[in-house]
């Protein structure tokens, strides 16, 4: 990547396993479609406040060569998996290869 990544959590602290799934699932979108220039991961805990089983809010901003950029904002779901920090990385993630697949097919 040209740029570092940039990652910041809000409500958990940093950890070498959220930087590693960031990598991980990064490093899937790279050998697809190419270096990333650069890539913001906004990642949320649930808020104190709420009960249990509150999902994590996961925001990804990818710049691709070529002008391509992609960006994920989290979403609101029933989805229960959304409470597991890993599953909501890697649905962002899975997102942000679909809509880069469609900007692909488009151009």
């Amino acid at each position: 990547m040209e740029s570092p990544l940039q990652l910041e959590l809000h409500g958990l602290r940093a950890s070498d396993h959220v930087r590693a799934l960031v990598d991980k699932n990064l490093s899937k979108i790279e050998k697809r479609y190419g270096r990333a220039t650069a890539c913001r991961v906004v990642v949320r805990a649930p808020n104190a406040h709420h009960k249990h089983g509150e999902p994590f809010e996961v925001s990804v901003r990818i710049a691709l060569p070529a002008h391509r950029e992609i960006n994920v904002g989290h979403i609101t779901s029933d989805d229960e998996r959304l409470a597991d920090l890993d599953y909501a990385v890697h649905d962002a993630f899975k997102r942000a290869l679909r809509q880069l697949e469609t900007l692909t097919a488009e151009g």
